[in-house]
Formats: structure tokens, sequence, C-alpha cells
């Protein structure tokens, strides 16, 4: 790919986007925090069976 045809690209996906409105942004801002909190729960409860199964030994 040459670089004119890149750059013609990224200024075409510039003139597409458009800034989410509030509600847009507060809509992913709470899956991304689900998610976040999410994978530290899974981290978390694993991290707590194991210390669990070794304190038993």
């Amino acid at each position: 790919m040459n670089p004119k045809q890149t750059l013609k690209n990224m200024v075409n996906t510039m003139k597409m986007a458009k800034k989410p409105d509030k509600d847009e942004y507060q809509q992913h801002l709470r899956l991304v925090l689900l998610g976040i909190g999410g994978v530290g729960l899974i981290g978390f409860t694993i991290q707590f069976v194991f210390s669990v199964i070794t304190f038993g030994r």
C-alpha cells in the first residue's frame, strides 16, 4: 500500500468519524467498567480458591 493511499484513507476515516453523544459515551464507559470488574472478579476468585487449597496443606 502506498503512503498516499494510506493518508487518503486516514482522512476519509476522520471525515466519517463523529464524536459520541453523552448517552453513547456513558454506555461505552459502563461496558468497559463492567468488563474490567468482571476480569478482576475472575482473577480474585481464582486467587482465593488457590489460597484456600494451599492453606489446607
